[in-house]
């Protein structure tokens, strides 16, 4: 009975959100739907990430994003104030190095691929899916 104990524990998977030293990544959320917030900080806290702010526009993702320094952000391409793709480019301008993933609706492909040639490092549709999310999220900040 003992083998089964430590072998479900050899084989039991890290929550994606704990980065190789062990501290959880942390996030930034900015999207105008309050909806896709809680899904998304649903997703990432399921995981362990640690989400550090959220905002509801360009505007603030942008100061917010200089003031916290997460290791990620997740940016809505369509909001009021700033959109998404300004946002992007401020950020980008400062930190060159940013961890972005875009939040589109479907059929909005031509702003998807301007943020992937602005900077952003990958895209995720509405309505959101959660596996794809996480393994979206994992994809880039696997990337060093």
């Amino acid at each position: 009975m003992k083998n089964v104990d430590i072998s479900a524990k050899v084989n039991a998977k890290s929550p994606d959100g704990i980065s190789d030293n062990g501290k959880p990544y942390r996030v930034l959320i900015v999207d105008d739907s309050a909806f896709v917030i809680k899904q998304l900080q649903q997703i990432f806290v399921s995981e362990e990430y640690e989400v550090v702010g959220t905002a509801e526009d360009g505007e603030q993702g942008v100061i917010m994003y200089k003031e916290l320094k997460p290791d990620l952000m997740t940016l809505d391409i369509t909001m009021p104030k700033m959109d998404g793709i300004t946002a992007l480019t401020k950020i980008m301008e400062y930190d060159k190095t940013a961890k972005i993933v875009m939040i589109s609706a479907l059929g909005k492909e031509d702003l998807v691929k301007k943020a992937l040639l602005t900077g952003a490092k990958n895209y995720i549709t509405k309505p959101l899916d959660r596996k794809k999310v996480l393994e979206r999220v994992k994809s880039v900040l696997d990337k060093n």
